[in-house]
């Protein structure tokens, strides 16, 4: 199977397009740019509902046909968007139950964007009817690369509350559950006198006076995830039948807590992402590259579309600061160095009114004049150096776990604390990988395991049984596995495993939780090897487990913090406690006796990524600091043409891209079609 994004070689480069907000005589002028600069694909009609449809029967595809016409004309491929992320205002007023309800019972108005019920017929039926209108009038144009369903799914509207989505939410319930005696037990509504006798009693968590079941909440955040894949999907549906041979994919947005995206990537062809780190934050890139590595792990490690992202400033932050020189160069390298195999941008002409209009874009305000454009133009041409990278694969050695069933629960209310979230507890075991220079790809917990030497669980709050018995039979089988705090507490259903946490990871771990001692807010808790806990420890009793920290002072003087388990041929560590600053000493023994090392040794603030391909490897080296290094590699870079011996040296925010073909004798080059399957065939 091709691993190509779309039918365009090379590496695609461009962005958001919007040419109904310009008079057409600049359109022209438009293409002509977009060639100087290398672009080679646009995304067009992301927010064009009005434009093309005025009214109830109105509709206007002129503009639409003659600008398809131009880029093709141009050589520019389109990813061609189904416009309908915003109803258009004849919609919304001839149907004003379209409009999204709050938990309060606040009903959204129409003037910003995404202002739509995830359960509406009025808006699901007019969304299907654009997209069929769409599909058969440009599924088989020449334009054409890609089909671009609606926009950032939950940017701004995730749940509504209104009688149509509670009326949807009780069918969902009805589906999952079947009776009602079945629902009752899964929510625990012996608890508080909430048994319901017919599922016409069950609304949506509404405002209440107190504390909301907590299975109704999880139950709901499941529900919200699939109404708006529904919606997906039924779009979907449409493009696969008019122009089956066009890829389809939605913009994602990261790590985006709302959406299960291990369902949402199981319906597209190709994922992509909207990724806007901030240039104001020393440390944005270590988060960036994590996000890279989920949109990457999402379709089993398969290239991605970076789709968005700011040229510069974005306009929606407190303060907007802006990409200093040669900063949006390395950025969008590392996309391509986690496994990006496009390149794009909002926008690509910066607009003269509207809410982002302060929005940077690849054609600033000052247009060719500008800083931006140089930029532009010099980016588009090393893309076009290093386009034989396209289709080759990033593999990681290392599996981190996340499971949005388990992060939803974790944060549910009424908790020892609320300060356990999951990407606060799981960011410094990232950055700990980061630093060390090893990959990790992002896997759900019933995932096939085999092919990874280590396999960590920041936080596991939410664990199956099925799924626990998959991680003890991969230590048993010589695997090593490093879980966190607050694991293996609740199941499914949110209820508490029997005996309590670490529940069905109890074998496999050789210990148990006898109590939860959350970190008060400042506080910390040392530990004997001097590391220090914050937010969260535990009182744990090992049973078979050796103990290799303890915590050195408090109530908790002398007990157990970190344990290490020999279970079968494998090895599970444990840390009862939060060690945001002390993680990587106790990933560093893991990870040395799983036989984990960096591709190439790196100085502080160089991050060094492998792609792999059917004749050569390539090695990304990003120089995230604002000093020169050097770092010892081969190869020949991309980017200059110029052969390295012996060491590559980069500037502050420099970058090298080293082709190393792959030696006759090289059996131990990774193969990118042997790589680990993330979601494997185990789903339960």
């Amino acid at each position: 199977m091709s691993e190509r994004l779309t039918s365009v070689p090379g590496l695609l480069y461009g962005g958001d397009y919007n040419p109904e907000q310009w008079p057409e005589e600049v359109w022209e002028q438009d293409v002509k740019l977009m060639r100087e600069a290398g672009v080679t694909m646009v995304t067009v009609g992301v927010f064009s509902w009005a434009g093309l449809q005025p009214g109830p029967d109105t509709w206007d595809f002129g503009w639409l046909d003659r600008l398809m016409d131009l880029l093709h004309a141009h050589g520019i491929a389109v990813d061609l968007a189904t416009a309908t992320a915003s109803p258009p205002a004849w919609l919304v007023r001839a149907h004003p139950e379209i409009l999204p309800v709050t938990a309060d019972g606040v009903r959204l108005e129409f003037g910003s964007r995404q202002h739509y019920c995830p359960s509406s017929k009025a808006y699901g039926q007019a969304a299907v009817r654009l997209t069929r209108k769409l599909a058969e009038r440009y599924g088989r144009h020449p334009a054409l690369a890609l089909w671009h369903i609606h926009n950032e799914y939950g940017d701004h509207v995730t749940e509504c509350f209104c009688p149509r989505s509670a009326a949807h939410f009780r069918d969902w319930l009805r589906e999952k559950y079947g009776t009602v005696d079945a629902l009752n037990h899964a929510w625990g509504t012996a608890f508080w006198s909430q048994r319901y006798g017919t599922y016409d009693e069950i609304e949506p968590p509404r405002t209440a006076p107190g504390p909301v079941n907590p299975t109704q909440l999880l139950d709901w955040r499941r529900f919200c995830s699939d109404a708006l894949l529904a919606l997906h999907r039924a779009e979907r549906d449409v493009l696969t039948a008019t122009s089956p041979d066009i890829p389809a994919t939605t913009n994602f947005m990261s790590m985006m807590r709302e959406l299960d995206y291990w369902r949402w990537a199981e319906h597209e062809d190709l994922v992509s992402d909207d990724a806007y780190p901030d240039p104001a934050d020393p440390r944005a890139h270590v988060n960036a590259s994590m996000n890279y590595d989920l949109m990457r792990s999402l379709k089993r490690g398969r290239p991605w579309l970076l789709m968005e992202q700011a040229p510069s400033a974005v306009s929606w932050r407190p303060v907007n600061v802006p990409k200093k020189p040669g900063l949006q160069r390395l950025w969008s390298l590392q996309a391509v160095a986690r496994g990006a195999d496009g390149i794009m941008y909002f926008q690509w002409r910066a607009s003269r009114a509207g809410a982002e209009k302060y929005h940077s874009a690849l054609l600033p305000h000052r247009g060719t004049a500008s800083r931006g454009w140089r930029e532009t133009v010099r980016f588009g041409a090393e893309l076009a150096r290093i386009a034989e990278v396209a289709g080759s694969r990033v593999t990681a050695p290392v599996a981190v776990l996340l499971d949005w069933d388990s992060w939803w629960a974790l944060e549910g209310a009424d908790h020892p604390s609320a300060r356990m979230r999951w990407p606060d507890l799981m960011r410094p075991w990232y950055a700990a990988l980061h630093a060390r220079g090893i990959t990790a790809d992002f896997v759900p917990p019933h995932a096939d395991l085999t092919g990874y030497r280590a396999v960590l669980a920041p936080n596991l709050h939410l664990v199956r049984s099925a799924d626990a018995r998959r991680l003890t039979s991969y230590v048993r089988a010589g695997g090593h596995l490093v879980v966190g705090p607050f694991s293996g507490v609740v199941d499914e259903h949110d209820h508490l495993h029997d005996g309590g946490a670490p529940g069905p990871l109890r074998e496999v771990l050789g210990l148990s939780v006898d109590e939860f001692w959350p970190v008060p807010d400042a506080d910390a808790v040392p530990l004997a090897s001097g590391a220090s806990a914050t937010l969260w420890s535990e009182w744990i009793e090992t049973a078979g487990a050796e103990t290799v920290d303890t915590y050195a002072a408090g109530p908790l003087a002398g007990q157990p913090a970190v344990t290490r388990h020999a279970y079968g041929s494998g090895i599970a560590r444990y840390l009862s406690c939060h060690l945001p600053d002390h993680i990587g000493d106790v990933l560093d023994a893991a990870l040395a006796e799983a036989g984990v090392t960096a591709c190439v040794p790196v100085p502080e603030g160089v991050e060094a990524t492998v792609r792999t391909g059917a004749d050569a490897s390539y090695l990304f080296l990003l120089n995230h600091t604002d000093r020169p290094v050097a770092v010892d590699a081969d190869g020949t870079d991309l980017l200059t043409g110029a052969p390295v011996r012996g060491a590559v040296r980069l500037p502050p925010l420099g970058a090298a891209v080293l082709r190393r073909p792959h030696s006759p004798d090289s059996l131990d080059s990774p193969d990118p079609a042997n790589s680990p399957d993330p979601l494997g065939d185990n789903r339960s």
